[in-house]
């Protein structure tokens, strides 16, 4: 499919796939064009049975008129099928380049923009939503032909035969339109409703699942499926009310566009009878009959593609503001070592608050700052804002430029970040580690201490570690994590809390390997453990808004509060990996 170019344009879809549009076009014209032949067979076969009833024609004749028929039924029929395998093409290329669109947005929306949206509402705009959207743009296209063409050449056929009686029978069917355009809000209106139910349920499905263990410890299974039984009738009840209007309006339509059949048989009898407007024979009045009634099974049909349309115009609201092409970046280059220069840094919590005093220091390349405090002090935010996603205030320089005011890529070729989430996803120990990009995970796995647990891998670096590293340990985890990052060498490296799973033992060596593999990068080391902070080259200690920014041995002269915490760990240990 080729680029979009205006991805928030619902027009700009139509533009990006003009081969099968172009198969879609001609098809469409010959099916529908062929459609015409079915009213003027029928009135012919009539004809010629009364004509054999009379004694003027022969079955032979009849024969032949069935044979040609049936021929062009199913020519009409090759082509409606060749019309609607490209238009399922079409439709299908829509759905796939919307998706990579919205998926192109979502990973590149920061991890705080996305927290702040539901999860089951992000999930329903990534997949049900867009499907809505490629399914009425289906629907669209396939009645351009289905309908537009169709009823074209019906309206056409029937004003050739008698215009009078065809403008008074063209007066109901239009009736039929206006009743779904007036239905255009409560359409909508329902089916916002339903999008909504839809998310929730989603949500809770994730909700159910992902805290099943919890709930069953705590005994609040039964809560909890009470809580989803209420999701799933709401669901249900939006559900109905969404497509109740579409579906009880259709027998409405095909009954008002149907009307005009009294008409017909009032004033196409006259004219059979010589009578009437015009003078018809038996050909002519059944093919009138017929194509006026495939006209108004096209017209009710239509007015439903108009409900349907309708439908899918919500869910391109809902995902309109996601409809954003996002340029692919390239890989990022590593840069050089350079020393890193923060000046007044204050960051900023949503409300605009600064959660700590101003930290100022510079590290020089190959230097570990730490990082500690009580829990909620600030120590992850601070962390953040040297990726740009947490606002603050001050400065923060490497070498000679500003973060803030370099482009995303170039900052990712600076800073190596590793939350306190280990973020693993569901694949082998080698892919976790690599992401991709060639070479061999041992080296990194070495520098975390990993080669006891790989050993006990029967399948080694090739071993699968589930859904967010399910099947390790949360040491291991951690460690897998470490050696992630360290695969992909960055300048400046954050690590937020990394050996909290670990005994001390193991942290030891692991901080050990680190500090080796470190070179002439700059590491910020966030942890509640102390005891490895004489190595360090600064310590920032946070508490209660205060940050004070020193050495090691100057914060257990000055701060009693940092000198307790330490000597507390010093001789009571660390615990053990998880």
């Amino acid at each position: 499919m080729n680029q979009i170019e205006h991805p928030e344009k619902i027009t700009s879809y139509f533009k990006t796939d003009p081969k099968n549009l172009l198969a879609v076009a001609v098809s469409g014209i010959i099916c529908n064009a062929g459609l015409l032949a079915g009213p003027l067979f029928e009135g012919r076969l009539a004809q010629c049975l009364m004509d054999i009833l009379n004694g003027l024609r022969s079955f032979p004749d009849m024969a032949r008129l069935a044979a040609a028929y049936v021929a062009v039924i199913a020519a009409v029929q090759i082509a409606r099928y060749v019309k609607r395998l490209y238009v399922r093409r079409f439709a299908n290329n829509i759905d796939r380049g919307m998706k990579q669109i919205l998926y192109g947005n979502l990973i590149h929306k920061s991890k705080a923009a996305l927290e702040q949206e539901d999860v089951g509402a992000l999930l329903t705009k990534a997949i049900g939503d867009v499907d809505a959207c490629a399914e009425g743009l289906r629907k669209f296209t396939t009645e351009i032909f289905d309908t537009g063409v169709a009823l074209a050449g019906y309206i056409a056929l029937l004003l050739w035969h008698d215009w009078r009686l065809a403008l008074l029978s063209l007066i109901f069917p239009p009736f039929s339109y206006l009743i779904a355009e007036r239905m255009r809000t409560v359409v909508q209106r329902s089916g916002a409703a339903y999008k909504e139910s839809a998310g929730r349920l989603s949500a809770a499905v994730l909700d159910r699942v992902s805290g099943a263990v919890s709930y069953r410890v705590h005994g609040c299974e039964a809560q909890r499926d009470r809580a989803y039984e209420v999701y799933l009738e709401d669901y249900e009840k939006k559900a109905v009310q969404a497509n109740v209007w579409s579906s009880a309006l259709q027998p409405l339509y095909r009954v008002l566009s149907m009307t005009s059949v009294l008409f017909i048989l009032t004033f196409g009898v006259k004219n059979v009878l010589g009578t009437g407007w015009a003078r018809w024979n038996i050909a002519a009045f059944t093919t009138f009959l017929s194509c006026f009634t495939k006209l108004s099974l096209k017209s009710s049909r239509a007015a439903r593609m108009f409900n349907a349309v309708q439908k899918a115009q919500v869910s391109w609201a809902r995902i309109r503001p996601l409809m954003e092409r996002v340029e692919e970046t390239p890989p990022p280059e590593t840069a050089p070592p350079a020393p890193l220069r923060v000046e007044g840094l204050q960051v900023l919590n949503p409300e605009g608050v600064s959660l700590f005093d101003p930290v100022t220091f510079t590290a020089e390349p190959g230097e570990i700052i730490a990082v500690t405090g009580p829990v909620a002090c600030g120590k992850s935010s601070f962390g953040r804002a040297f990726l740009c996603e947490q606002e603050y205030r001050g400065s923060i320089r490497f070498g000679r430029s500003e973060l803030l005011d370099l482009p995303e890529e170039t900052r990712r070729g600076i800073i190596g970040y590793l939350g306190h989430d280990s973020e693993l996803f569901s694949d082998t120990i080698e892919n976790n580690i690599l992401l991709g990009t060639p070479g061999d995970p041992a080296p990194f796995l070495s520098a975390v201490c990993f080669e006891e647990d790989l050993a006990r891998m029967p399948r080694g670096t090739q071993t699968r570690i589930g859904n967010g590293g399910l099947l390790l340990s949360g040491g291991q985890k951690q460690r897998v994590a470490l050696a992630r990052t360290l695969a992909h060498p960055r300048p400046v490296y954050i690590l937020d809390d990394p050996f909290s799973a670990l005994d001390r033992q193991t942290e030891q060596a692991v901080f050990a390997r680190l500090k080796e593999r470190l070179g002439d990068s700059v590491l910020i080391l966030i942890s509640h453990r102390l005891y490895l902070f004489p190595q360090c080259s600064q310590v920032i200690w946070m508490e209660r808004g205060h940050a004070a920014v020193s050495t090691h041995e100057q914060l257990l002269e000055t701060c009693p509060a940092y000198a307790r915490l330490y000597q507390t760990q010093r001789e009571g240990g660390a615990g053990h990996e998880s």
